[in-house]
């Protein structure tokens, strides 16, 4: 097999590739934006001890983990157009869907953060006459995503590269466009390999600066 890149410049980049790029990464931080929000709402139900608040989160998180994120992709793209009697775009199937998918593994990873940090301080803000919510806002929460920083970042980078299972409803992402050049191009073989070079770049990089965010951390610990 003879492989010829000759045919990929600024113009088939710029032309194919780019639009999917700057769809991958919307994707990534609107889905981390979002899933860290409801992820930590659910993460604070879950550790709210009330049985009504409990168990549908407990559900919700539990149903989502179990099931493969292709799936879910498919489901809500098929099956909510029928429910609101409407059809929805494939780009925001897929904002939609990440956001509800990855809040169920955020909101683990803040349970996590939450926990880790010490009770004494919870009733600390209790004896200065703190309610549960101010001192979740003021003592717990900062303190949990601090800890937490690296996880969540290394989950977001697992979330830019799940992005490509968008393929699945025919959305433009960062694979799309490499695919529809190689299409053109008659040269599915090379644009497959360096799209596969560009998710390493970007995803190797991306856990370098989590590596030294965690030193950082570590030192301020």
């Amino acid at each position: 097999m003879n492989l010829d890149f000759s045919f990929l410049n600024w113009d088939v980049l710029t032309g194919f590739v780019l639009k999917g790029l700057i769809f991958s990464v919307q994707l990534t931080l609107v889905a981390m934006i979002g899933g860290i929000a409801l992820g930590t709402v659910l993460a604070l139900m879950r550790l709210s001890g009330k049985k009504w608040l409990v168990m549908p989160a407990a559900f919700y998180v539990n149903t989502l983990r179990s099931i493969p994120l292709v799936m879910v992709i498919l489901w809500f793209f098929l099956l909510i157009p029928l429910m609101i009697g409407q059809p929805m775009g494939a780009e925001l199937s897929a904002i939609i869907t990440f956001t509800v998918f990855e809040a169920a593994y955020y909101s683990e990873i803040m349970r996590a953060g939450i926990q880790s940090v010490p009770k004494g301080q919870v009733n600390a803000g209790y004896a200065v006459g703190m309610t549960y919510g101010q001192t979740m806002q003021l003592i717990v929460l900062p303190q949990a995503f601090r800890n937490m920083l690296p996880v969540l970042m290394t989950q977001t980078i697992i979330l830019f590269q799940d992005t490509s299972l968008v393929y699945a409803i025919g959305a433009y992402d960062l694979l799309k466009g490499f695919e529809v050049a190689g299409k053109n191009f008659n040269r599915p073989v090379e644009t497959y390999l360096v799209a596969a070079v560009v998710y390493f770049v970007i995803c190797f990089s991306l856990s370098m600066l989590v590596r030294r965010l965690q030193k950082k951390i570590a030192i301020i610990r």
